[in-house]
């Protein structure tokens, strides 16, 4: 019998093995039976059918270990065949592994977010499309001409004869600002201008803040730190073309431009406007330091030899409202200058000193005409009081400062602890119908918000502006009188400090052609009433007309 050698099933092999070996018994049964029948003729029979059958077995031996080696060879096949499966989802899965390991590296890169470019009011930005990375160019530029009238009838002991008419660039900054993985803020911004002359390059804003711990900011770098109402107006929306004297003396005690720090924000609403009264409120506190350089006016930089300022300031602000017809502002704020600058052992008697001292409203011409001089300090502080109101487009504010400097014990012929104080009120009328609005975030009132820009073709001309201030800074201590030098000895007014009282009357006028340009008019009044060391009025009282082209974005 053949069995197929090739394509023969499992089963099928194993019935053709059963029916051989039941047909097999069957025929050695019947032999067995036949031989008993005939002996003598059973024997060859019988050796003959076992030879057959034993060459059957043979057979059908030969058959199945061909079968066995067709289903190893098949068995092979099949595991070779599974291995190359294997092999293959395997180089799938460090394919996928390698995209995901790409996919992470693109996130981190940003690869992945595509950039968008635009232009808002002329401003360069980008942005990602998930806005949570932004880059803005940042441009102020401020150039200021000016004629100051106080060359006639002064005292022959004035010494500053003839401030300087001419031009200068007041600011003139440049950088970048925007958001990182969306909890981070950022700027570096360089300045290139100057008060009365423009200065070298230098950092001017150099920060980063951390607002994911809302409604907390964190901020630290180089920056202006929050202090005051009138500190806290951005130079590009100011009102008068500069800060008034007596908030621009107290904001350098502790803070001012440029100032090493770290701060901490806070800010938000008690009630709702649109039912009833409702209040904004804002927290600020600093750690700070020095400037980051302190700019020479005649071109170079001031260094500081040993160790450096620190202090400590605050600011507490609440602001009444209702919806959008009245918003009132309440505040106090305060410094504390904890180390006065170390200008070295070979300035002794004047090694920590605190200088307050401040320029006329204006600044094409860098002299300054009230300065205590030096005053060798343990600390120095400020506290200012703050109060504003808007009503529609009027807005009226003010401030009041006292400052105080507690001076090293120079021994039992210690002189007394000196202070001073300023004010100063400021109203402001937009003509056009514009408001101010309320910036909640830095307790203070931004530049109007144009119903429409300057177009002559359409009939618009932007908006107009009026301002009015009167400031009094005075810096006087026991200044002794007219007429009368300063004891060098324990005496009456021995510790007087002659920094002179200035008064100043502005108003102006304000051209916002777009929000990006503006024109301003200035006229000044100053008044300075000072004494020498030895009781001579060198103050004087002139006028002064300013004006000033202002580019930004």
């Amino acid at each position: 019998m053949n069995l197929p050698t090739r394509g023969l099933g499992r089963r099928a092999a194993r019935a053709a093995l059963i029916t051989l070996l039941l047909s097999t018994t069957a025929t050695t049964a019947l032999a067995a039976a036949r031989h008993k029948a005939h002996p003598a003729k059973a024997a060859p029979a019988r050796d003959a059918k076992y030879e057959a059958l034993q060459a059957q077995i043979d057979e059908m031996r030969a058959q199945m270990a061909q079968m066995q080696q067709m289903r190893n060879e098949q068995g092979e096949a099949r595991v070779a065949t599974l291995q190359q499966q294997l092999d293959t989802v395997n180089q799938q899965l460090a394919d996928l592994k390698s995209a995901q390991t790409a996919d992470a590296s693109d996130i981190i890169t940003l690869k992945a977010p595509p950039v968008t470019a635009s232009l808002p009011n002329g401003k360069p930005a980008l942005a990602s499309a998930d806005k949570r990375f932004t880059a803005n160019v940042k441009a102020i530029v401020m150039f200021d001409a000016a004629k100051y009238d106080q060359k006639h009838n002064l005292p022959a002991a004035v010494t500053n004869r003839d401030l300087n008419d001419g031009t200068n660039f007041r600011r003139a900054r440049f950088g970048i600002d925007g958001k990182l993985f969306t909890d981070f803020d950022y700027a570096l911004i360089y300045e290139f201008g100057g008060s009365g002359t423009e200065d070298a390059g230098h950092i001017q804003e150099a920060w980063i803040q951390y607002t994911g711990l809302k409604p907390f900011r964190i901020k630290v770098g180089a920056f202006e730190p929050n202090i005051g109402l009138a500190a806290a107006v951005s130079t590009s929306q100011m009102p008068l073309m500069e800060r008034p004297a007596p908030a621009e003396v107290a904001r350098n005690i502790a803070a001012g431009d440029s100032r090493s720090a770290i701060q901490v924000a806070t800010n938000g609403i008690w009630g709702d406007g649109d039912s009833g009264v409702a209040v904004r409120y804002l927290v600020t506190g600093a750690l700070t330091g020095n400037t980051v350089s302190t700019v020479n006016s005649a071109g170079g930089f001031a260094t500081q030899p040993l160790d450096e300022q620190t202090g400590i300031i605050g600011r507490f602000a609440i602001a009444p409202f209702d919806s959008t017809n009245w918003q009132l502002h309440l505040g106090v704020n305060g410094q504390f200058a904890t180390q006065p600058n170390d200008s070295g052992v070979a300035n002794n008697a004047s090694r920590y000193p605190i200088q307050l001292r401040d320029r006329p409203e204006l600044r094409v011409d860098g002299t300054r005409l009230v300065d205590t001089g030096g005053i060798d300090a343990k600390s120095a502080s400020v506290l200012g009081f703050e109060a504003a109101g808007q009503m529609q487009n009027f807005l009226i504010e003010s401030e009041y400062f006292k400052y105080k400097i507690k001076r090293r014990n120079a021994g039992a012929a210690r002189p007394s602890d000196p202070d001073f104080d300023g004010w100063y009120v400021m109203g402001t009328w937009v003509l056009t119908g514009e408001t101010r609005p309320y910036n909640a975030a830095e307790g203070r009132f931004d530049a109007p918000k144009m119903a429409y820009n300057f177009n002559p073709a359409a009939g618009t001309w932007g908006a107009f502006e009026v301002a009015a201030r009167y400031s009094d800074l005075n810096l006087n201590y026991h200044d002794c009188g007219a007429g009368r030098a300063i004891p060098a000895s324990p005496a009456a007014c021995f510790d007087a400090v002659r920094g002179g009282e200035q008064k100043i009357s502005t108003i102006g006028v304000n051209w916002y052609l777009n929000p990006d340009i503006r024109i301003m008019l200035d006229y000044l009044h100053v008044d300075v009433n000072r004494f020498n060391a030895a009781g001579v009025q060198v103050g004087q009282k002139y006028n002064a007309l300013a004006m000033r082209g202002q580019f930004n974005f």
